[in-house]
């Protein structure tokens, strides 16, 4: 017991989770997920769902969400570094609106709780990061939204990122301070800013 520490972020319903790490010469081992850990932080949630991913430099995938089988979402970078970003998509939620990000490395192993309705992306600062998250509800095929990365209503204070707004959702014109560009699937540069999307 209390091998996982659990902190609420300024929105309800994000959580900052920080594993203890055993290390000695011979490497190192901790736990990364602890029901009864998680039922004494307040957090009953069900995986049914784990994911991951491997992104390259530069690679911004998001903002998604389900809409009508929302997914709540524990995720971590088990290799390199992400900024990981939660859109709050709650209606009658005094923070709708509003976003909270963190940075996720291999180094410091911490994961973010994202509950359901929320928007969710992240970027890659690193040459390479390896990506897991545990989810609450499937994948379901037709059922996704997204919102714009780059909404200014929203106003995501990106990392390392140099640019531009030019009305949309197009990486175009953007890059990482190191020249890197800014790489994103045709589908997440056609998302809409928050006063248009979906709203749980």
């Amino acid at each position: 017991m209390g091998q996982i520490k659990v902190t609420k972020a300024p929105i309800e319903g994000l959580y900052v989770i920080e594993p203890t790490v055993h290390g000695d010469d011979r490497g190192y081992f901790m736990e990364t997920y602890n029901l009864n850990d998680m039922k004494e932080a307040g957090l009953d949630m069900n995986f049914v769902q784990d994911n991951q991913s491997m992104s390259t430099k530069g690679v911004l995938r998001g903002l998604h969400f389900q809409k009508q089988y929302p997914q709540g979402k524990l995720v971590r970078a088990i290799k390199g570094r992400v900024f990981d970003v939660a859109v709050d998509l709650r209606s009658d939620s005094k923070t709708y609106g509003q976003w909270y990000g963190v940075e996720l490395t291999e180094e410091n192993k911490k994961q973010f709780y994202i509950s359901e309705g929320f928007a969710h992306g992240f970027l890659v600062l690193s040459d390479t990061a390896e990506f897991c998250y545990k989810c609450t509800d499937f994948y379901h095929p037709g059922d996704e939204g997204g919102l714009a990365w780059n909404d200014p209503e929203i106003g995501i204070k990106w990392p390392e990122l140099v640019g531009e707004y030019n009305g949309t959702a197009s990486a175009e014109g953007y890059t990482l301070k190191d020249g890197t560009k800014l790489n994103l699937s045709d589908k997440d540069q056609k998302w809409v800013g928050v006063k248009d999307t979906f709203k749980f």
